[in-house]
């Protein structure tokens, strides 16, 4: 089957990146990403670069290049499913709040809509993609509802995870270090499969695209995710360590990282892990193997969130210790609130549950962000609903100026490792300080022989 129009069902984190890379790279296909959000879509197609509903490195000069041209964002999601030959669902599978599974499984209700939207008006075969993170057998699922609600027409279910960083996602996937297709062990499914693999072999090497059946596709997403965050909640438990015991937690890293059998990556300890797909896929992993019995492995997995817990408790308490034992009407300044650099995503983000804490301590928390928008940081607490969103907005308040923010507090916080944050002239920020003037240093950004110079009372995670 040869591809010349593509159709992307979800303009978000992952269907916008990867869709304007395709585009970029295969000028001869169609990419047409549908949303029903139509203030995302508006965002897509503004005039103003800047003003993408997602930030990522790269990503304007991508689609600059591309849109209007073979590159389109729309809300007419009927007509984009129809004229596709291939149909990528990347929409938002959260962990469920509610009924079975609550706190762990994957909520599907939006792949559901997604299946049934795409049986009803099809009238040609297609090629359909998973994309979003889905639990395993969630393929057959969607091939149940394609074949019985559909219009006689045949279907090909893959799965193609994305393995993207946020960050850093347009390089990872000009320069991706694998492709993973999975798909039915049949002359149709492997015909599925080569075709999906010919667009990928536009500018992946073909020894780096991996077909498999759909079952180990599935899985092996959510067992990716769960060995990276695995890395960084082991790390995260030795830093506790070194900070009792007057080790150095990056000096630890370098040590165990030469080993060839262990590598390097991942292990930079931090205030925790965040961003859409660790926990959630974890939990997800713990629901499986709970679901078929698997206790133990559960108990294994379910260990990594309860540690990045940990880490975000025990910064938040560190805080409060710190300032003899009271933050109540203290002036805190929060540098960072997306979940890392770089990007303007902030689920699961330290930040927003460190700041929770601090507020049910009665602290007064300025937030400064260089990507994340005020109404971005308000919703994430709002959405907690641990206090109302009146009060919220009385204990805290966004800044554009980090400098002014810190007149007067009596500490900052790092939360997020933005690069901008280790070229500030840190000398005005202490002079414009309470004293003792106190840094939280949850990203390892700065170096503490040069803060304490300056006069800072410093902390760094993992280092006494």
């Amino acid at each position: 089957m040869k591809i010349t129009k593509i159709c992307c069902i979800g303009a978000g984190y992952v269907g916008g990146p990867t869709m304007s890379v395709i585009a970029s790279q295969c000028p001869d296909i169609q990419v047409t990403v549908v949303d029903l959000n139509k203030e995302r879509i508006d965002l897509w197609n503004h005039t103003d670069l800047d003003k993408l509903p997602i930030y990522e490195p790269g990503l304007k000069e991508l689609v600059d290049k591309t849109r209007g041209k073979n590159l389109f964002f729309s809300t007419d999601v009927d007509t984009a499913i129809d004229e596709a030959e291939v149909v990528f669902i990347s929409v938002n599978t959260p962990t469920k709040t509610y009924g079975k599974g609550k706190g762990q499984a994957a909520d599907l209700k939006n792949i559901e809509l997604c299946a049934r939207n795409i049986a009803k008006v099809s009238k040609t075969n297609k090629i359909v993609v998973e994309k979003s993170t889905l639990p395993v057998r969630t393929a057959s699922a969607i091939k149940s509802i394609l074949d019985n609600t559909g219009n006689g027409v045949d279907f090909e279910i893959l799965s193609n995870p994305e393995f993207l960083a946020e960050g850093t996602a347009i390089d990872d996937l000009l320069n991706a270090d694998r492709v993973l297709i999975g798909g039915a062990e049949t002359a149709g499914g492997q015909a599925a499969k080569d075709a999906l693999s010919s667009i990928y072999e536009n500018w992946i090497p073909k020894d780096r695209i991996l077909q498999t059946n759909v079952w180990s596709s599935e899985l092996s997403k959510l067992v990716a995710n769960a060995f990276l965050a695995q890395r960084v909640s082991s790390i995260n438990s030795i830093s506790a360590l070194c900070e009792k015991t007057d080790a150095n937690v990056a000096e630890v890293s370098r040590a165990i990282g030469y080993d060839s059998r262990i590598g390097a990556k991942f292990l930079n300890s931090s205030v925790g892990f965040g961003g859409s797909c660790f926990q959630k896929d974890i939990l997800n992993l713990v629901y499986i193997a709970q679901s078929y019995g698997l206790q133990e492995v559960a108990d294994y997995w379910e260990q990594v969130i309860i540690m990045n817990d940990y880490q975000k408790r025990r910064f938040a308490e560190n805080i409060v210790t710190t300032l003899y034992n009271t933050v109540s009407g203290k002036k805190i300044v929060f540098y960072g609130w997306a979940f890392k650099k770089d990007t303007n995503d902030t689920r699961e983000s330290a930040a927003i549950f460190i700041a929770d804490a601090l507020l049910d301590e009665k602290a007064e928390l300025i937030i400064y962000d260089p990507k994340v928008p005020e109404s971005k940081i308000y919703a994430d607490l709002d959405y907690l609903g641990t206090r109302s969103p009146e009060e919220n907005r009385r204990l805290l308040k966004v800044v554009n100026d980090p400098i002014k923010a810190s007149e007067q507090a009596h500490a900052i916080a790092i939360l997020t490792e933005w690069d901008e944050f280790k070229t500030y002239d840190w000398n005005a920020i202490y002079d414009k300080m309470l004293k003792p003037a106190f840094v939280f240093d949850g990203r390892r950004l700065l170096e503490k022989d040069t803060m304490e110079k300056i006069g800072f009372e410093y902390y760094k995670i993992g280092q006494s």
